[in-house]
């Protein structure tokens, strides 16, 4: 047996080929060359693992990256056997020539012959690479499924984890998120004040409420809010409140309450309610509609829902009204030449026929919209552009600070700007607060239909019909019986105290029927709630009646008019109530800001105040932000 076996192992080495050394440093040194001319510049940049030419290798590749199931794996595996079998040249072996020399494709001899595995980052997952050949070959062979596959990965929004190790183990899919530009136009909390040092408050009034839908978008979607979009004066002027109504004569009323503060027992609410007067007769109205129809503003959210919106506006106006509309994407145009509200169908049909493309030339399009305006204007009448964008102003005039001089100017010639904002991902607020602000209109987000009939059919007349301009406010505390006092929002709106009587200091407009609602936050004298230290060298001050709470001025413009009117009138001491919802509405906004002064007050405390004050809700507003509530509460406990 044992001389068979030696026979055995004589003739299989006779038959094996010693080793050739001349042969195999001449293969070592044809690989150091090809890898060597493989490294250099050949005037395009190297595939790499995240940056493959496209072809079929490519789309298997990434479909490798996809597929998580062992099954699928072993799937995909055999189509990229398939694939390499299929695409071998005929005429070439797989198998080396010798046991020292690797195989060596002839079509290909300048290529390494072995498959490289690619050096990653600490953070990258190794991947390996396509030897060259593989590269070769699948140039000719582009329009194979498998790039069909990778294109429509790539269209998905979901980020594929690479291999953790060449063994090709795959992650589970990660769902990114939606990049977005969106930024918000917002300061700090105003801070506790000491009535001693500066007892005087100035503030322009605020109506916008744009900040209350973008808030609620986001608790709808699951999200949290973004902090800087939480305005909450605007939030709390979502809502309407029982306020007195204005004498004939007067453009508007004040009332003012008082009540216990629900997150601190040391403090107190001071409520400053304005109630605008309703018009029973209005004047003719031009409006041109200048909408934006960039690329940007073709989500089901954004155009589509404007154009729903302004169908149910429409149905609001009267024949004598007129509208025009202009567009603007990569230019201005105008689509629609004044035409009589009465002539729906002509109008219905201009919108319908927009759509979107383009990039957005913002500025163009404010200067053919106060053009049109402009030919449209007969005395009495009431001229308005609104502007309905996702605010994304990326062409041309697009810093606030220049919009802000552009639409000052503007306004002086009586033709008033509101901004309308629809979709999410790159509104633009801070572009939109500052045209509105300084257009003497009104900026509303609009997210759902509902909404438009809310900003364009129930609030129509006080959108759209102004009854005071410039409304400020300025409230100045009696020390002696006030200590500290802070301004709940209002922190874009704030002024210098002698800016009050300076007519030439732009501030809020007050349209019809509107309201406007204000809470201060005071600490009493002697209460152990005051958070400042008595200055050590400070002489107290007790001017005033000690039965004085506050004195309250109010100056506003008639519109079109250059000189102001002043009301004044003082806030006893004596005066109480209960809290109110728009409390709870305060205490919400805070929360969702940081909550600094709100102590161990919480999102249920909020639920729970809002429940007891809702009072008559006959649209359901007030549920639905009780609603929101319970959201944010769920959502801030993950």
């Amino acid at each position: 047996m044992t001389d068979d076996l030696d026979d055995l192992k004589s003739l299989m080495n006779a038959a094996t080929p010693q080793p050739d050394a001349a042969r195999k440093a001449e293969n070592i040194a044809l690989a150091q060359k090809n890898f060597a001319n493989l490294q250099g510049s050949r005037g395009e940049l190297r595939p790499t693992s995240d940056r493959p030419k496209p072809g079929f290798i490519t789309g298997v590749r990434h479909m490798l990256n996809i597929l998580t199931s062992r099954g699928a794996l072993t799937a995909s595996t055999a189509l990229v056997a398939v694939g390499i079998i299929a695409l071998t040249p005929l005429g070439t072996h797989l198998i080396p020539q010798s046991s020292d020399a690797p195989f060596i494709p002839p079509a290909v001899q300048e290529a390494p012959a072995t498959t490289q595995m690619r050096e990653t980052e600490a953070d990258e997952p190794a991947i390996a690479e396509l030897s060259a050949p593989m590269v070769e070959m699948e140039m000719a062979a582009q329009d194979m499924a498998g790039q069909g596959i990778a294109q429509s990965a790539a269209k998905s929004n979901i980020r594929m984890a690479a291999p953790s190790s060449p063994t090709m183990m795959v992650d589970a899919p990660v769902i990114m998120p939606q990049n977005t530009t969106e930024s918000f136009a917002n300061a700090d909390a105003n801070p506790v004040v000491t009535a001693t040092q500066s007892p005087v408050s100035t503030f322009s009034i605020d109506i916008d409420t744009a900040s209350y839908a973008i808030v609620r978008n986001s608790l709808l979607k699951g999200q949290m809010p973004d902090k800087d979009a939480v305005r909450v004066e605007e939030m709390i002027n979502y809502f309407s409140y029982d306020y007195a109504a204005p004498s004939e004569e007067a453009a508007f009323a004040p009332t003012v309450t008082l009540s216990q503060t629900p997150w601190n027992s040391g403090t107190q609410l001071l409520e400053i309610g304005i109630q605008g007067a309703e018009v029973t007769e209005r004047p003719p109205l031009n409006l041109v509609f200048l909408i934006d129809t960039s690329g940007s503003m073709q989500d089901a959210n954004k155009l589509p829902l404007l154009k729903k919106s302004f169908r149910l506006m429409l149905g609001q106006l009267r024949p004598e009204d007129q509208v025009a509309i202009v567009t603007y994407a990569g230019s201005a145009g105008q689509v629609l030449d004044p035409t009589p509200a009465s002539e729906r169908t002509t109008i219905l049909n201009a919108l319908e026929n927009l759509s979107a493309g383009g990039s957005t030339a913002g500025q163009a399009g404010l200067q053919q919209a106060y053009a049109t305006a402009a030919g449209m204007a007969q005395d009495g009448d009431v001229s308005r552009v609104i502007l309905a964008t996702d605010g994304d102003f990326n062409v041309g005039l697009h810093d606030p600070d220049a919009l802000k001089d552009y639409i000052a100017d503007k306004r002086a010639s009586g033709t008033y700007l509101s901004v309308l904002g629809f979709g999410r991902g790159n509104l633009d607020d801070a572009t939109m607060q500052a045209l509105a602000q300084n257009g003497n209109g009104q900026a509303a987000y609009i997210d759902t239909l509902s909404e438009a009939q809310k900003v364009l059919v129930d609030q129509l007349s006080g959108a759209l019909f102004p009854i005071a301009d410039d409304v400020k406010i300025q409230v100045e505390f009696n020390p002696a019986t006030v200590a500290e006092y802070r301004l709940i929002g209002y922190e874009t709106r704030t002024l210098k105290r002698e800016d009050f009587n300076n007519d030439k200091v732009d501030a809020g407009d007050i349209g019809a029927g509107h309201q406007v609602t204000a809470i201060y936050e005071i600490t009493p004298s002697g209460s152990p709630a005051i958070l400042n230290d008595d200055l050590r060298y400070a002489t107290a001050q007790t001017t005033g009646d000690s039965d004085e709470l506050a004195f309250l001025r109010l100056r506003y413009k008639a519109p079109g008019a250059n000189t102001s009117t002043l009301i004044e009138t003082p806030i006893s001491a004596d005066i109480s109530g209960n809290a109110s919802f728009a409390t709870a509405i305060a205490g919400f906004g805070q929360l969702l800001r940081d909550g600094t002064y709100l102590g161990d007050w919480s999102f249920a405390d909020a639920i729970e105040l809002a429940d007891k004050t809702k009072g008559d809700d006959p649209f359901g507003y007030r549920a639905e932000a009780i609603q929101l509530m319970r959201l944010a509460q769920s959502l801030s406990a993950q």
